[in-house]
């Protein structure tokens, strides 16, 4: 979209334009500099095709300076704030999720995409192997994980199976209760409303950052 008003050909851009977009990139979009990076990569391999084809004779994207990778330093949360964050979710859509997080630290589309399958009561272990994201409001839902490094099973925490058994016969009186206004498109998953209705990503991410920030 930035270029789209620029009315550049291939062969008018110059390291400047893509130097500039970057800059934009960081200072207006406010993105960081690991996404400027993935867009370079990006941006690279097209202009290498269209220099392998010959429709440029060299690739501008090869004189532009990169910002440096920023170093991630993760921030936790003591035993204390975790309790207060579970009391504060205690009875919302959001204990579900935040409950499991709490003990896996799952990404937003791991944690919505469990599935009760992912759970062996008996072997007491907790398996990542689905995935819910969403795009333009749309959910789209994957039966595979990031990486093949992403799917791995890990122990069942006692409190957490604890949770879980209690949720899976709240959901089944749910379901009774409801009927057939009871959601019957997520009966796999395990975060859900007491409609039936999936936890969709956003709302987590939303309603913890409005949280958080007041």
């Amino acid at each position: 979209p930035y270029f789209k008003d620029k009315g550049l050909t291939l062969s008018e851009l110059t390291p400047k334009h893509i130097q500039d977009y970057y800059l934009y990139s960081l200072n207006v979009e406010k993105v960081s500099a690991n996404t400027v990076i993935h867009r370079h990569a990006n941006i690279r391999k097209a202009l290498q095709y269209a220099m392998k084809t010959d429709i440029i004779l060299s690739n501008p994207a090869d004189k532009v300076d990169l910002p440096k990778i920023e170093e991630y330093k993760p921030k936790f949360y003591t035993s204390d704030e975790v309790k207060t964050l579970l009391n504060e979710v205690i009875g919302t859509k959001l204990e579900i999720p935040v409950m499991i997080d709490c003990f896996y630290g799952f990404r937003r589309s791991e944690v919505i995409g469990l599935k009760w399958s992912a759970i062996d009561f008996e072997k007491d272990t907790i398996t990542i192997n689905h995935t819910i994201t969403q795009s333009n409001g749309k959910l789209i839902i994957r039966d595979k994980t990031k990486t093949k490094s992403s799917k791995r099973t890990l122990p069942l925490e006692p409190i957490v199976k604890s949770f879980l058994l209690e949720l899976k016969e709240k959901q089944e009186n749910n379901k009774k209760l409801c009927g057939n206004s009871y959601n019957q498109d997520y009966l796999e998953y395990i975060c859900v409303d007491d409609g039936g209705n999936i936890i969709r990503p956003d709302y987590v991410t939303c309603l913890l950052y409005t949280s958080d920030a007041a």
